[in-house]
């Protein structure tokens, strides 16, 4: 009986998870694939300007870069994603009656963001494959940075959109999210290109960590063994730290 229980509350789990795929990125993609364009145009701009202002030099810190700035935006798109469905569908209100909890809400939605990011994230992998020169254990660390980050990224977004009335001050808000989190740090070049002692101010950002522990991956630069495990332990300590808020403390309930 106990078994026949978990096995529903499983598939309808699924079921919940499922339908936020559907709703914000089958359906979406399906039926308008050009905003597929935004989600390869500005990490893949980025690292254009890049290569060609350093001449080739920066490339491989650009294909992370391009990494990274993929998950930071489509985890923050997922607020004016939310803020739409909130504000304009009313599907939250739904959800809401509904016995989805907020965590499961959260997954599904999570989800369908890193499904948009699968075009960007396929091309940047190709190019990874043919002008970086990783070990198994660099794909790993790069992989686990890359997805902190999405969480911390994603932990932002849901929980800014239950602030916001309107898709529009979303947009407002995940703009200047995105530039503070992945155009300005060193996360496209080398945090050595940061003279002292506007360096420090560099770390104020998790993608700083994230990006040192990618560019460390690489072996574009060195770094003690005792600053990387700081690097890892600042992004999993920031990256539950926002998902508890998150979870926790986001009124949603009260739209």
């Amino acid at each position: 009986m106990l078994t026949r229980r978990k096995k529903t509350m499983n598939r309808n789990i699924g079921s919940q998870i499922f339908a936020s795929v559907l709703v914000n990125a089958i359906y979406p993609m399906k039926n308008m694939p050009v905003m597929l364009i935004n989600t390869l145009l500005t990490p893949l701009s980025f690292l254009i300007v890049v290569t060609f202002v350093s001449q080739g030099a920066l490339l491989g810190v650009a294909i992370e870069g391009a990494f990274i700035m993929t998950m930071v935006s489509n985890g923050l798109g997922m607020q004016a994603d939310l803020s739409h469905l909130k504000n304009d569908m009313k599907l939250q209100e739904m959800v809401v009656g509904s016995p989805t909890s907020s965590s499961i809400y959260l997954i599904g939605m999570a989800l369908s963001e890193l499904i948009y990011a699968l075009p960007a994230l396929v091309i940047l992998v190709i190019l990874a494959f043919f002008f970086l020169h990783l070990t198994i254990i660099g794909v790993l660390a790069i992989a686990g940075a890359m997805f902190l980050m999405f969480v911390v990224s994603v932990a932002l977004g849901f929980f800014f959109s239950t602030l916001t009335s309107d898709v529009i001050q979303s947009w407002a808000f995940g703009g200047m999210l995105s530039m503070l989190l992945s155009a300005l740090p060193p996360v496209y070049y080398l945090i050595t290109y940061i003279p002292l002692p506007y360096r420090y101010l560099a770390y104020i950002s998790p993608t700083t960590y994230a990006a040192q522990i990618a560019q460390s991956a690489a072996g574009f630069i060195s770094i003690s063994a005792n600053n990387l495990i700081l690097d890892w332990a600042v992004l999993i300590v920031v990256a539950v730290t926002f998902l508890t808020i998150a979870i926790k403390k986001s009124r949603w309930v009260d739209v």
